[in-house]
């Protein structure tokens, strides 16, 4: 096998395997404002030996300090680090961008800026309310929640008189729910206390869209398992 050209040695390399998700884990933890500035010390020592050479760095094994550090990130700390992975992933294979939360949309020029500007492969759910009507605020509720199991849908919320068209969003029509993609209408759902039970949650709207087919697959971050995990060599 011939070896490497120096053009070919310089392009950065997607880190996969144990050894890559170790080196990513290292510079995420450097770069985290989180991280106590005595474990940053420790990471920058540990990822750069004496050696200078570039594959002498990467090709390390985990040493003793780091597992042990990575067994004190709680839970709170990991969820961070997928979040981030997952948001790398997307950025790096141009499947659009990334969100974790509901927008508030303030105006109707706003409304139709999320509309007719939003990336062409961003899914746009927008929910249109009015406090105090029925099933306003559990909707709310429940799409904080999907919000964060569909980091690649764009969700939004907007009040019926801050639409510019709030006669044709009446009460008797609210809760109503809008999915655009690419500037077209994908779906129009009116009234939906009618569609679900008395009592709804996010599962309920989740197998709601996803009989109209408006839902991608739910997506795996690309970080390893816990048996990856178990099987990371320490020195």
């Amino acid at each position: 096998m011939s070896s490497p050209t120096p053009a070919e040695d310089e392009v950065p390399a997607i880190q996969t395997g144990p050894k890559g998700v170790i080196n990513d884990w290292r510079k995420f933890k450097c770069e985290d404002q989180d991280t106590p500035p005595s474990k940053k010390a420790l990471l920058r020592q540990i990822s750069n030996p004496q050696s200078d050479d570039i594959h002498d760095r990467l090709n390390r094994k985990m040493s003793v300090q780091e597992y042990e550090m990575i067994a004190e990130e709680d839970e709170k700390g990991l969820r961070k680090y997928r979040k981030q992975c997952m948001k790398e992933m997307h950025e790096r294979f141009s499947f659009g961008p990334t969100f974790d939360s509901v927008v508030e949309l303030d105006n109707g020029e706003a409304f139709l800026e999320v509309i007719e500007k939003e990336h062409r492969l961003t899914l746009v759910v927008v929910h249109i309310y009015k406090d105090g009507v029925k099933g306003c605020e559990a909707l709310n509720s429940c799409l904080d929640c999907l919000a964060t199991e569909y980091p690649s849908i764009k969700f939004c919320r907007i009040e019926a008189a801050a639409t510019g068209a709030g006669e044709r969003f009446s009460d008797d029509v609210l809760p109503a729910m809008l999915v655009y993609k690419a500037g077209e209408l994908l779906g129009n759902f009116l009234s939906m206390t009618q569609h679900l039970s008395e009592e709804f949650f996010a599962a309920d709207i989740e197998a709601f869209l996803n009989e109209y087919g408006l839902l991608p697959e739910k997506e795996f971050v690309a970080c390893p398992d816990e048996e990856e995990a178990a099987g990371v060599e320490v020195e």
